[in-house]
């Protein structure tokens, strides 16, 4: 959900004339989508010399001269993530493709001056509250907070140094089956206009079932509001290498959250059924992203909405999404325990940021899946609550699960 300022431009002619250029994906994707759903397999067996592995090293220093550490970790198939200490972020994600070939799938920097530009949240942990709160302001226990306004009229993922700009502190926590990296953070009473001393906490695991387990949990002293998740953008193709547009995308939710101009929820909860919003089919990202007329989607210039994952027990881990790439055969399950996940499509990516290998990063280059509670909770008391009490912990798991087309 980064969410820059400004104009929003859209391309050239509709999406079904782009998914045309593109025949041979169409078709693959056509295929697949008519299937209802893609059937995947392991990807291909690792090599015998392959272990499962962390190593740590010096990523650079913040301006103020604090280390930044990164974290690598490898699976015994190959798949490899890296996270650093500044924003306890996802700065790499390898993973194979049908042929067992191995492409970075995640936007970012190839090194650590990048993420000190302005950039869009690339691969960080975002809170003290992810998402948007309506104006900068909300009320507890009688009192009214004030935070930030950092996006337009509203405040966006905890404000102008959020946890994105903080370093964490990390350490080992493998085990003998699976590399892991815990990071924590302590958060401030007042930081950002936050109530209560908060300490929070991610765990990376990176599992020889190809999973990447995130642990979220969180701890305070003084009644507050958290909302705590991961903005990763995410290209199947291989970050940098096309737009998204012709990935399939599943959503196990029926319902999802309408949005005002600003993009704050307006309270309701509606059926996506007979809207751009409805993808509980196998659906073209590109299909209904400019669909003239539709409100919804010329506010959020394309996907950038909270839907309502189909969850009966509350607090379980359920598939949330699936997104297939049918080109590479990559395909990433999103399972979570949280009961929302935010489907942002790199509507406000521009062009201006010079990525990885040298590559710019142009609109819809990436897609998000950040699983969360609902965008402005604190002001909507019939959405599930973000409200954190002493004594209590707030704790969420989110799984990214890869494989591969047959």
């Amino acid at each position: 959900t980064t969410h820059g300022d400004g104009e929003i431009h859209r391309p050239p002619g509709s999406a079904w004339l782009y998914l045309c250029r593109n025949a041979a994906a169409l078709a693959a994707a056509l295929i697949l989508s008519s299937c209802g759903s893609s059937t995947t397999k392991a990807t291909p067996e690792p090599k015998p010399e392959a272990k499962p592995q962390l190593t740590k090293t010096d990523f650079g220093k913040t301006p103020d001269g604090t280390p930044v550490d990164l974290y690598t970790l490898v699976n015994k198939n190959g798949i490899e993530l890296a996270v650093m200490t500044y924003g306890a972020r996802v700065t790499k994600l390898k993973t194979p493709d049908r042929a067992g070939h191995f492409d970075d799938v995640v936007l970012g920097f190839d090194t650590f001056d990048g993420y000190l530009t302005t950039n869009p949240y690339f691969g960080a942990v975002v809170g003290r509250y992810g998402n948007r709160i309506a104006k900068g302001r909300f009320n507890l226990d009688g009192k009214t907070y004030h935070l930030a306004i950092n996006n337009g009229p509203n405040a966006l993922h905890g404000g102008l140094k959020g946890f994105d700009k903080v370093v964490w502190t990390a350490k080992d926590v493998s085990t003998a089956d699976a590399p892991a990296v815990e990071l924590t953070y302590f958060s401030k009473d007042g930081e950002e206009g936050y109530p209560g001393n908060l300490t929070a906490t991610v765990k990376y695991t990176l599992t020889d079932a190809n999973e990447v387990q995130l642990e979220y949990s969180a701890t305070t002293d003084k009644t507050t509001v958290t909302n705590i998740t991961n903005h990763t953008y995410f290209n199947l193709a291989g970050a940098g290498s096309s737009d998204i547009l012709m990935h399939l995308v599943r959503l196990r939710a029926a319902n999802y959250t309408p949005v005002d101009s600003t993009l704050i929820p307006t309270g309701k909860v509606v059926p996506v059924v007979n809207t751009p919003f409805d993808f509980a089919n196998p659906t073209a990202i590109g299909a209904r992203i400019d669909q003239p007329g539709n409100e919804q989607i010329k506010f959020g210039g394309g996907y950038d909405h909270n839907w309502v994952i189909d969850n009966p027990n509350s607090g379980s881990l359920s598939l949330a999404a699936e997104v297939t790439e049918a080109v590479s055969g990559r395909v990433l399950q999103v399972s979570t325990t949280q009961p929302g996940v935010q489907f942002y499509t790199g509507n406000f990516l521009d062009g201006t940021i010079k990525g990885k290998g040298g590559k710019m990063y142009g609109k819809r280059a990436a897609f998000c899946l950040e699983t969360q509670h609902f965008p402005d909770s604190p002001n909507q008391p019939a959405f599930p609550s973000t409200i954190l009490k002493p004594g209590d912990t707030m704790k969420s798991r989110t799984i990214w699960k890869f494989s591969t087309l047959q």
